[in-house]
């Protein structure tokens, strides 16, 4: 008997993937970028006068925008900043407003707090820079290259070698030598950090191990679809939530704090304290690589334990 013809095309479905994967990638990148405000931003005023207190007073008024730190002068209010405790901070003086801010931290804040600060004092405000970055701008370009650096190196290891020592030496190797080439590039020809050069080397290093261990762990226990479940995640979720560009307290929640559980938002803002805070606020950002770094190599030694299980009984089987 010869059948009907269905009638139903088997292209016509796939034809929406485009239009889905282009909402898809433009919302994951454009929305937080479209949507930056201040989000309990923190903040130092200056000074215990009446002054000082009107102006806290003023940022508290703005609905959850800063999160107010008082100082007792701005001697104190320049420490915090340079322990990356604040980003900034509002000195009330008798002539124009004062604010101190810290463009190495991020240019987008810096900026906010100079608009907030003449707003608030009616005038011009007085800026000073206290940590600066002329080329600070350029540091967000650096996030993508580290994750196409991991997802290679990931990539190679599970691969090109074989049990979970192996891959494991690839892997750090391969981080180290990134490490060396990143600081090299970004601190040693672009001038883009500042900053010791080898805790800038460790830090892209670590970043793209992070990446890597993830990358290969997953792809040595759940083959293809694994590695790119773990690439798609670094490239679709941890580079446009990384806040490197802003800052995470700029971009709407949660995807600021989610941003810092991952990698790339991780290791962009661990280059940030290294290249210019002297590592000030950078044990946060390392136990966080370190964690993803361990959870990949867990998983690649599952995957080494279950091909050693699985060796007997293929070596048993009937030919």
């Amino acid at each position: 008997m010869q059948r009907k013809p269905s009638g139903r095309r088997p292209g016509a479905p796939a034809i929406l993937l485009a239009p889905l994967a282009v909402a898809l990638v433009l919302t994951l990148f454009a929305w937080p970028s479209a949507r930056l405000e201040p989000r309990d931003l923190p903040v130092g005023v200056a000074g215990l006068s009446g002054a000082a207190t009107a102006v806290v007073q003023q940022l508290e008024r703005r609905g959850g925008a800063f999160d107010v730190h008082r100082y007792a002068d701005e001697a104190a209010a320049r420490a915090a900043i340079e322990d990356r405790d604040v980003y900034g901070a509002f000195v009330p003086t008798a002539a124009a407003p004062k604010v101190l801010v810290a463009s190495a931290a991020s240019p987008a804040v810096a900026q906010a707090l100079t608009h907030a600060a003449e707003q608030g004092g009616g005038g011009t405000a007085a800026v000073e820079d206290v940590v600066g970055a002329p080329r600070g701008a350029a540091l967000a370009s650096s996030v993508l290259p580290l994750v196409l650096g991991g997802m290679i190196t990931g990539i190679a290891a599970a691969t090109l070698a074989g049990g979970a020592l192996a891959r494991t030496a690839l892997l750090v190797g391969a981080a180290a030598l990134a490490g060396v080439a990143g600081a090299a590039i970004v601190q040693g020809w672009l001038e883009v950090v500042d900053g010791d050069w080898l805790a800038n080397a460790g830090a892209l290093g670590l970043t793209v191990l992070a990446i890597g261990a993830t990358v290969a762990g997953a792809k040595a226990l759940f083959g293809e679809g694994g590695a790119i479940a773990g690439a798609l995640t670094m490239i679709l979720i941890g580079n446009p939530f990384s806040g490197v560009g802003s800052a995470p307290e700029l971009l709407p929640e949660p995807v600021g704090g989610l941003g810092q559980l991952l990698p790339p938002g991780a290791g962009g803002n661990l280059l940030r304290s290294t290249g210019f805070f002297d590592g000030a606020a950078a044990g946060g950002h390392v136990a966080v690589l370190l964690a993803w770094t361990l959870g990949g190599l867990a998983l690649l030694g599952l995957a080494a334990l279950r091909e050693r299980r699985s060796a007997p009984a293929l070596a048993g089987a009937p030919a």
